[in-house]
């Protein structure tokens, strides 16, 4: 069972909440990073950033974080690729675990936008075999 840093992290993975430096760096965007609901866009609120925010709500974003979980046995860790079902590199994972109360591996990760709704199949290259995983809203324990 995990126990200090671990416990922390697992939970903290189980309630879907990002982690600076894994799920979010001064390169992600809060419209990527799922955070779109704290940046207000109204007129007259300006903030550093602002126009890069005004540019992806236009143009749309070219990656979005997810959750996942795995249909089959394995761990999903930090830097490993997240495929389709053809074997195109759509993303990576930036956090996962496996989760000691659900029995089954967790994680969260960047992909392309089409591959973010809910039941959407995808697959986490784990020692060149492919795990098939599927996008879950979190958090992943209620």
């Amino acid at each position: 069972k995990p126990a200090g840093l671990g416990a922390r992290d697992t939970l903290r993975l189980e309630m879907g909440f990002n982690l600076y430096g894994n799920d979010m760096t001064e390169e992600t965007s809060p419209l990527e990073a799922g955070l779109g609901w704290i940046t207000k866009l109204t007129e007259g609120n300006d903030f550093i950033g602002r126009d890069v925010l005004e540019k992806q709500k236009a143009d749309g974003i070219t990656r979005k974080l997810c959750a996942f979980t795995l249909s089959e046995r394995g761990i999903p860790r930090q830097g490993y690729k997240i495929v389709n079902a053809d074997d195109e590199e759509i993303g990576e994972v930036t956090s996962g675990t496996m989760s000691p109360m659900m029995k089954v591996g967790i994680g969260m990760g960047y992909v392309k936008p089409e591959y973010t709704q809910l039941g959407t199949e995808i697959f986490i290259k784990v020692r060149n075999k492919n795990l098939k995983a599927e996008v879950v809203k979190p958090p992943f324990r209620k």
